[in-house]
C-alpha cells in the first residue's frame, strides 16, 4: 500500500476511534465540575473505567458514539447501493435520509448492545425533538428542532461525512443537512461544515494550523461570523493552561453543551502539540459535558495523529472498535 494511502487510512480510523475513546473516557466525569475532578483525579482520569452519572460499563458508547455510528452506517449503505446498482446510484441514494433512519432506530431501541425496544439512557433535547418530528413527517428537511437549539448534539456525530465524502462542496452540503434533521440552528450546521473540513484537511496531511485555517475559511464562505469567532477563540486558548490555572473567565467551572463552546475546545485541542492521550485527558478534566467534548476533540486528534496514537489500553475497551474498524476498512478500500 502506498505510504499516503496508509497514512490516510490510519487517520480515518483514528478519527472514528478518537470520537469513541474521547466519549468513553469522558463518560465517567460527565456533569462533574472542574473543581470536583481536580480534587479526585490530580493527574486527570487516564483510563476508561465507566461509571459516571449513568453508570456506564467501561468502554460503552454513549449517545455521542452511537449517533456517530448511525451516520457511519448511512455511508456504508451509500457505498453498498453504489456497488450493487447503476453507476449513478450514489447520486440517487440520500445519505441524509439514511442517517436519520439509523438515528431513529437508535432512538426506538433497535440498536446493538441494547435490549430490543429499550430507549437510550441519555439523549439531548434537540435530538429527541428532531427525531420525533422526523418519525412523524419523514421529511429530513423540515424536522429540525429549530432556531435557538444550539447544543453540540450534531457536531458530536458529524465526522463520517468528512471521512467518506470526497469533494468539499458535497461535504459541506451533507454536513449541514445531517446536522439539520435535529439541529438546524445555523450555529450547528455551519459548525459541522467547518469541523468536517478541518478533519478532511488533516486526512490529506495538512498541519493542524493549516487545517484550522481551512475550517475558518469555510465558516467565512458560509458568511456566519459566530462560527468564525468560535474558531478564532479556540485558536487563542490553551487546554493545558485551563487545567493548570483553572478555566477562569473563558470557561465556566463546568463546560456546557453549547455547540460553539465545544467547537472552540476542539480547535484548542487539535492545535495542542502534546500527545493525543495528554490532550484528551485534559479536555475531559475541564468538567461539564465531558463525554461530548471528549468525542469532538477526539475526532480531530485521531485525524491528526492516526489510530496508533490512541492508547491501546483505551482501544481494547471500546464497545464498537471492531465494527468501526470493519466499516472503515471496507469504505476506504472501496475509494
Amino acid at each position: 500500500m502506498p505510504e499516503n494511502d496508509r497514512l490516510r487510512g490510519s487517520r480515518t480510523l483514528g478519527a472514528l476511534l478518537g470520537v469513541h475513546a474521547g466519549d468513553s473516557l469522558g463518560a465517567t466525569l460527565e456533569f462533574q465540575s472542574y473543581s470536583e475532578i481536580k480534587a479526585r483525579y490530580h493527574n486527570g482520569l487516564r483510563d476508561i473505567v465507566g461509571g459516571g452519572m449513568f453508570d456506564w460499563p467501561a468502554g460503552n458508547a454513549t449517545d455521542d458514539t452511537d449517533l456517530t455510528y448511525a451516520v457511519l452506517l448511512a455511508y456504508q449503505d451509500r457505498a453498498d447501493a453504489a456497488s450493487h446498482s447503476s453507476s449513478n446510484a450514489k447520486e440517487e441514494f440520500d445519505v441524509v435520509v439514511s442517517a436519520a433512519e439509523w438515528s431513529l432506530k437508535w432512538l426506538n431501541g433497535d440498536w446493538p448492545g441494547r435490549k430490543k425496544g429499550r430507549s437510550p439512557v441519555d439523549i439531548g433535547g434537540a435530538t429527541m425533538k428532531g427525531l420525533n418530528r422526523y418519525e412523524q413527517s419523514r421529511d429530513v428537511r423540515t424536522c429540525g428542532a429549530g432556531p435557538g437549539n444550539a447544543g453540540n448534539g450534531s457536531l458530536m456525530r458529524c465526522i463520517p461525512t468528512a471521512l467518506f465524502t470526497k469533494s468539499r462542496e458535497e461535504r459541506i452540503a451533507e454536513s449541514m443537512a445531517i446536522s439539520a434533521f435535529t439541529h438546524n440552528d445555523k450555529r450547528c450546521t455551519v459548525a459541522c461544515a467547518a469541523y468536517n473540513e478541518i478533519v478532511a484537511a488533516l486526512l490529506e496531511g495538512k498541519t493542524p494550523t493549516e487545517a484550522v485555517a481551512i475550517g475558518l475559511e469555510v465558516a467565512e464562505s458560509l458568511n456566519y461570523p459566530f462560527v468564525q469567532e468560535s474558531i478564532k477563540r479556540g485558536m487563542g486558548w490553551s487546554i493545558a493552561k485551563f487545567v493548570s490555572e483553572g478555566p477562569g473567565k473563558e470557561l465556566p467551572d463546568a463546560t456546557s453543551g453549547f455547540v460553539l463552546q465545544s467547537l472552540s475546545i476542539a480547535i484548542a485541542a487539535v492545535l495542542d502539540t502534546r500527545s493525543l492521550e495528554d490532550v484528551l485527558v485534559d479536555v475531559v478534566r475541564l468538567g461539564g459535558d465531558t463525554d461530548t467534548n471528549g468525542a469532538i476533540a477526539g475526532g480531530l486528534l485521531g485525524a491528526r495523529d492516526g489510530v496508533g496514537a490512541i492508547p491501546e489500553r483505551w482501544v481494547e475497551m471500546l464497545q464498537f472498535k471492531d465494527e468501526f474498524t470493519t466499516i472503515c476498512n471496507k469504505l476506504t478500500e472501496g475509494e
